[in-house]
């Protein structure tokens, strides 16, 4: 395994970051911060509790995990595509260098970005709800998985787009909404039927609940299916990249 190549990309992605800290970190940490504002002290202070945690305290985890999927597409996919975009890409797939080298670079950066990122939303929601992390560990575990996953799944959707609209397309049509509906803000214990069932059928509602539990020990669905449910995911974004650099799709034509 070829270390320097792998600690090259990683670097040079960081460093990336360090030059638009604005952009990558400050502006999510923002964003993130008015939820907490509007929703955890002042709509969360009128709200009953939810599974005996403060509505403050149990949106955390959703909020997290919005961030969490956003950022992880986004820093992937963009920065697989602008090599792809200015033709440096040539560069890195003739050098000695193996698709996974190439994969755990670009992939590696992508996913300690948004780590540290959702650990900043963390320590920035202390200063506004009071809450409680009962499984340390498995909090990390899941912020981590949830990371390298959805990093994985950037990087196809930056092999995949031929434009920066596209690079856009699914974080805003598809995983913001489908993170809202995912009980980000409720339980979905809280809807009726059909709607329950339907909602099991969203793929974050399983991040969501997985990661939730870690903080508060309660959870939508069992934490077994949760972590489950992950694997399965990322194991579906393995198979395409390995699909994508078998044949080239789009990386060599």
């Amino acid at each position: 395994m070829n270390l320097y190549a792998i600690l090259a990309i990683y670097k040079f992605e960081m460093a990336r970051t360090w030059r638009t800290l604005m952009q990558s970190i400050a502006s999510p940490v923002l964003s993130t911060t008015l939820y907490f504002v509007v929703f955890g002290t002042a709509i969360g202070s009128r709200m009953g509790e939810i599974d005996g945690v403060s509505y403050g305290a149990f949106i955390i985890p959703g909020l997290v995990m919005l961030s969490l999927l956003s950022e992880s597409i986004s820093n992937a996919s963009f920065g697989i595509f602008f090599p792809k975009f200015s033709g440096t890409i040539y560069e890195v797939l003739s050098a000695p260098v193996s698709p996974f080298e190439i994969v755990a670079g670009y992939v590696g950066a992508a996913a300690s970005k948004s780590m540290l990122l959702g650990l900043l939303i963390l320590a920035t929601a202390r200063i506004f709800v009071d809450y409680q992390i009962e499984h340390p560990v498995w909090m990390i575990c899941f912020l981590a998985l949830t990371a390298v996953t959805f990093s994985l799944f950037g990087f196809i959707i930056g092999i995949w787009a031929d434009d920066f609209q596209k690079l856009q397309v699914i974080p805003l049509m598809v995983i913001t909404p489908l993170t809202f509906l995912g009980g980000a803000f409720y339980s979905i214990n809280m809807l009726p039927e059909p709607w329950q069932s339907i909602t099991l059928f969203n793929p974050v509602v399983y991040l969501i609940s997985g990661f939730r539990w870690a903080f508060y020990g309660v959870a939508d669905v069992h934490i077994a299916v949760s972590f489950g449910m992950t694997l399965f995911f990322l194991t579906l974004c393995l198979t395409g990249i390995w699909w994508i650099f078998r044949t080239g799709y789009r990386i060599k034509s």
